[in-house]
C-alpha cells in the first residue's frame, strides 16, 4: 500500500548537494531524517534531487522549486574547498552579491585557535553571506547555514554532515520554519527477521486492509530489507500523542498475529535488542565466527555499553584455527565437514569454555562465491548458540553475493541469541 498524503499540508523539495552522490559510491541520508522532521510538522516532501557540485546545475534546481513549493532545504557544498558552491549559487538565484560576515570569521577563527591552529585562508570562503540572507549557527562545525525567502519559498541552507545539519534543523524548526495547520505525519515501525516478505504479507494484509478506509486511515508499507522485513505504518495527526493513540493499537495487533518473529516496535536495531536483553538479564556471552568474518562481533559492540555483557570475539577461519584455538575435535571436522552444526555446536562451546560466559555462538558457513559442495551450497550456514541448560543449533541457506550472506548470518545468529534469551528457542 502507498503511503498516505497528508492533507492539505505544505510542500517540501529536498536537495543534496555533492559530486560523490553522483557515483556508484555514496548516497544521500539527510533526506530521510530532514522528511522525517518536515513530516511531523506539516510538510509532505514533493521531490528529493541529488545534485553534483555544479554551480549552473545546482541554481537550475533551486530555480526550478522556488515559488512552487513552500520550503527548500539544501544540504551540503557549505564546505571551504572551490568545490563548495551551495552559498555562490544562493547568492546568484537571489542576484545578490557575497559579502563577509566579520563575526562569523571571528568565530572560525576562535574555533581554529581552540585546537591551537591557525586559520586556513580557504576557509574565509564560509563567511561568505549573500546579502538578504541570513546565518544560522553552527555549534558543531565551522561551516555556518544560511536562510532566505524568494517567491514565497523559505529556502535553509545547511551543511551535509548530519551531525551538524540535524541540529541546525531542529533550530530552524523551532524558530522560522512555518509549521503546517493540520498537524503532521507520523511513523512506526515494526521489524520482523526470520521470515520472508509474502509470508508477512499474508499474516499481515488481513489486519491492515481495513485500515486504509478508516478515518483518519492509517497507511501501511512492507519493505524487504536485507536480514529483516519492516512494515511502516503511518498517519496523519495533529500530534505525536495523538498518532500513538492510533498506532499503539495497530501494532499491538500486528505483533500479536506476527508473533516472535517481531523483534522491534520502538526503532531499536536487532543487536540493540539483544544488547538490552543481555544486559537486562545479566548475561555475558562470547562468540566464535569463520564465514563472518567477526561481523557478529562487530554489531554486538555497536551498542553503547556492551562491554558489560560482551567478553571477546574469536575469528578462527581455517579448521586448524577451529582445533586450535576453539577446541574443535578433528573427528568432528572429517565426519560433518567445517560447515555443519555439530562443527558450529563445537565452536560456540569452545568459546564459551574459553571465555567463561554465560552463552556461546558459533557461526560457520559458505559465504562464496566458491567453496559450494551439492549438499551444500554457496549460502549455507551453520549457527549455535550454547547456554548452561540449553542449546540451539541451526543450518540456514541465504542468497545473495558474499557481504550479503555474511550480514544475514550475523542478523540469524542475533536472533537465535534473542529467541534463547526470551526462552523461545524451541519453537
Amino acid at each position: 500500500m502507498e503511503a498516505t498524503t497528508l492533507v492539505a499540508t505544505l510542500k517540501a523539495t529536498l536537495v543534496a548537494v555533492g559530486s560523490e552522490m553522483v557515483t556508484p559510491f555514496r548516497v544521500d541520508t539527510n533526506s530521510l531524517h530532514v522528511t522525517e522532521r518536515l513530516n511531523a510538522i506539516g510538510y509532505g516532501v514533493e521531490s528529493k534531487v541529488v545534485v553534483a557540485d555544479d554551480r549552473a546545475a545546482i541554481v537550475r534546481v533551486l530555480r526550478a522549486a522556488v515559488g512552487t513549493v513552500d520550503l527548500i532545504v539544501c544540504t551540503g557544498g557549505l564546505g571551504p574547498t572551490e568545490d563548495d558552491l551551495t552559498r555562490e549559487a544562493l547568492a546568484e538565484l537571489l542576484g545578490a552579491p557575497l559579502e563577509v560576515d566579520e563575526a562569523i570569521l571571528d568565530g572560525i577563527r576562535a574555533r581554529f585557535a581552540k585546537r591551537g591552529l591557525e586559520m586556513p585562508v580557504i576557509n574565509r570562503r564560509q563567511a561568505m553571506v549573500p546579502r538578504g540572507a541570513s546565518v544560522v549557527p553552527n555549534t558543531f562545525g565551522t561551516a555556518p547555514g544560511l536562510w532566505a525567502e524568494a517567491e514565497g519559498t523559505q529556502i535553509a541552507l545547511l551543511p551535509g554532515p548530519p551531525r551538524e545539519m540535524a541540529p541546525m534543523l531542529d533550530a530552524l524548526i523551532a524558530s522560522r520554519i512555518r509549521s503546517g495547520p493540520g498537524g503532521g505525519l507520523f511513523r512506526r515501525v515494526l521489524k520482523v527477521t526470520g521470515r520472508t516478505e509474502s509470508d508477512v504479507d499474508a499474516v499481515a494484509e488481513p489486519i491492515y486492509g481495513p485500515w486504509s478506509r478508516a478515518h483518519p486511515p492509517i497507511s501501511t508499507t512492507i519493505l524487504a530489507v536485507l536480514g529483516q522485513i519492516e512494515l511502516h505504518l503511518t498517519v496523519p495527526a495533529a500530534s505525536r500523542l495523538e498518532a500513538d493513540q492510533k498506532l499503539d493499537p495497530a501494532i499491538e495487533a500486528l505483533r500479536q498475529a506476527l508473533g516472535d518473529a517481531v523483534y522491534s516496535v520502538d526503532g531499536r536495531g536487532l543487536e540493540q535488542v539483544v544488547g538490552d536483553l543481555l544486559a537486562a538479564r545479566h548475561v555475558t556471552i562470547a562468540v566464535a565466527e569463520s564465514c563472518t568474518g567477526g561481523l557478529l562481533a562487530s554489531r554486538l559492540t555497536d551498542v553503547p555499553g556492551s562491554s558489560s555483557y560482551f567478553d571477546r570475539g574469536m575469528v578462527c577461519y581455517s579448521n586448524e584455527a577451529k582445533i586450535t584455538l576453539l577446541g574443535v575435535s578433528r573427528e568432528t571436522l572429517a565426519q560433518h565437514g567445517a560447515v555443519s552444526e555439530p562443527v558450529a555446536h563445537e565452536m560456540a562451546a569452545g568459546v564459551r569454555d574459553r571465555a567463561g560466559t554465560t552463552i556461546g555462538v558459533g557461526v560457520t558457513g559458505i559465504a562464496g562465491p566458491g567453496g559450494a559442495t551439492d549438499t551444500k551450497p554457496v549460502g549455507t550456514v551453520a549457527i549455535a548458540v550454547v547456554a548452561p541448560d540449553e542449546r540451539l543449533n541451526r543450518t540456514f541457506r541465504f542468497a545473495g553475493p558474499r557481504e550479503q550472506i555474511k550480514y544475514q548470518a550475523a542478523q540469524a545468529a542475533l536472533n537465535l541469541v534473542r529467541l534463547l534469551l526470551l526462552g523461545r528457542a524451541a519453537r
